[in-house]
């Protein structure tokens, strides 16, 4: 099966410094296959055959953790799960000058359209859509700082998302659907 891993909180702000091709090495040596990288976020893009979606978190962490000597979180898509997420982002959302639009990726233990219900949502401003497995947050750029999404920073769930901006999103379904 084809599946994207997101890695929780490498490259930002000079920690966690992960290298893409280290990276790849390693989820290669873990026994993934057609391992692809991209950004320095920590997206990929890879094949196995042997085990469950379930199993492959742990050993990818696991993994990370040999290579690196960080406890990383990772969160795994199969490619159905992750292309309902990107097709469910609607057409006229951009990341830009105009307007900042993000994928919140949730873990399983946080995931159901009830989350919606522990968050600030500005009517007004913020454009919020629950898909499994993911919230979907537009917000016009002006407004930003307004926005109910600042508030998710130093909250409990924080800790149980990764984001993507919906470029990226889109980056990676463009690179499942090459697979």
């Amino acid at each position: 099966m084809i599946y994207v891993a997101l890695l929780r909180g490498i490259n930002v702000g000079g920690n966690n410094k992960v290298d893409m091709k280290q990276l790849k090495q390693a989820f290669e040596e873990a026994g993934m296959s057609s391992v692809i990288t991209y950004i320095n976020s920590g997206n990929i893009v890879f094949g196995d055959y042997t085990h469950s979606k379930e199993q492959l978190a742990p050993i990818l962490e696991k993994a990370i953790y040999h290579h690196f000597g960080l406890q990383i979180n990772v969160l795994i898509y199969s490619l159905e799960e992750f292309g309902e997420i990107a097709e469910a982002i609607p057409e006229k959302w951009s990341n830009g000058a105009r307007m900042k639009s993000d994928v919140l990726f949730l873990w399983q233990n946080v995931d159901g359209a009830d989350v919606l219900d522990g968050l600030v949502i500005k009517s007004e401003i913020d454009r919020v859509n629950y898909v499994p497995g993911a919230i979907l947050w537009s917000v016009d750029k002006d407004q930003v700082t307004k926005s109910g999404m600042v508030k998710i920073v130093g909250s409990p769930l924080y800790k149980r998302v990764t984001v993507r901006n919906i470029n990226t999103v889109r980056k990676i379904w463009a690179l499942l659907q090459k697979m």
